[in-house]
């Protein structure tokens, strides 16, 4: 999977991306045959346990963004640049993208619309791939007041659209739409040349994304944008429950478990 690729796949074939975090899951989502990877920031709240991505750091992306490329030698990896590592200056910028690259990713994301243009421009003059995000955007949770659905209003609806084109003219090669009503999410898909990947943003997109934990049935909370096609976390409560219940009653190790 490359670039041109993936803009070739608007409007003619569903883009397939799942986030990963860490050799094993990333290994897992490269035997499937999805078509991109994200190390998403989200891995602050599904692997580090914080409450939202605020806190994640350019250190932790860059170490799971290691461990991904080490689990899919060969997948399109999508890293996510977490709060306040591209605010600040185009500078500021351009260096921690680059250090995604090196780190193993094939690209970058960042949120935020036509106030970011700038700076996309930049990266991208860079020769650094970039990924949009509109919609909801988790790292202004505490700005946005929660996780609202966006396009509800003439005024949100005008704004996604004005972002869409913006990042569109800035250079990136596609947009996650998140928490977007179906009709504004179809309405800005066809607005722009480049694919929009949806996540909660209805059946109109050129793709979907979801996280991995949330599809494999690790993750507790239940959303209604998510679909769970295992219940991972009560396999893996009931092996380590019976492992516990094996060693305390001396079942393991068994003979068949020495040397």
């Amino acid at each position: 999977m490359n670039i041109r690729r993936i803009i070739e796949m608007k409007g003619k074939e569903p883009i397939t991306m799942i986030t990963a975090y860490d050799y094993p899951s990333s290994r897992i989502a490269s035997e499937s045959g999805v078509d991109i990877l994200l190390v998403g920031d989200s891995l602050g709240n599904v692997v580090l346990g914080y409450d939202s991505t605020v806190p994640v750091s350019m250190e932790e992306m860059l170490i799971h963004i290691k461990a991904v490329r080490r689990g899919a030698p060969e997948a399109f990896i999508v890293g996510d640049m977490p709060f306040l590592s591209y605010e600040i200056s185009p500078e500021k910028a351009i260096e921690n993208a680059g250090l995604m690259l090196k780190a193993g990713a094939n690209s970058v994301k960042l949120e935020g619309g036509e106030e970011f243009a700038e700076i996309i421009r930049r990266i991208v003059s860079a020769g650094i791939p970039v990924m949009g995000h509109l919609g909801f955007t988790p790292q202004s949770i505490n700005l946005l007041g929660g996780h609202r659905v966006q396009g509800k209003t003439a005024e949100s609806r005008a704004k996604l659209l004005r972002d869409a084109k913006a990042l569109e003219d800035a250079g990136c090669f596609s947009i996650v739409l998140e928490l977007v009503t179906e009709e504004v999410a179809k309405e800005v898909t066809e607005s722009v040349s480049i694919p929009t990947i949806g996540i909660g943003a209805g059946r109109y997109c050129d793709g979907q994304v979801l996280v991995f934990h949330d599809v494999v049935g690790l993750s507790q909370g239940e959303f209604k944008f998510v679909k769970k096609y295992a219940d991972t976390y009560r396999i893996m409560l009931e092996s380590v429950t019976q492992y516990k219940e094996d060693v305390k009653n001396r079942i393991f190790p068994s003979e068949k478990n020495i040397f």
